[in-house]
């Protein structure tokens, strides 16, 4: 996929009590700012920082959010799996 092809990404977040958050965004810099800003999610909001430790970059945001829903449903260990093991 070119640059111009992307509209959305995927992303996960390792954040600072070590947990993993998945969510989608139009603009990945500006959402991870806003994360750690506390304007992002709720969930991540008492877990701060947090860092990018994973993304997938797609033509539209139909596509990120379904692959988002299917991160989601992955184990924990499956999920280090897929980011290659972030600590």
């Amino acid at each position: 996929m070119s640059g111009g092809d992307i509209r959305a990404y995927t992303y996960i977040l390792m954040c600072s009590d070590g947990t993993l958050y998945t969510g989608y965004a139009f603009d990945l810099e500006r959402r991870l700012a806003a994360h750690n800003a506390g304007k992002g999610a709720k969930y991540t909001r008492s877990r701060l920082p947090v860092r990018l430790v994973y993304s997938e970059a797609y033509g539209t945001a139909h596509e990120a959010r379904r692959r988002e829903c299917e991160i989601k449903r992955l184990s924990r260990a499956e999920k280090l799996a897929l980011i290659g093991g972030v600590k």
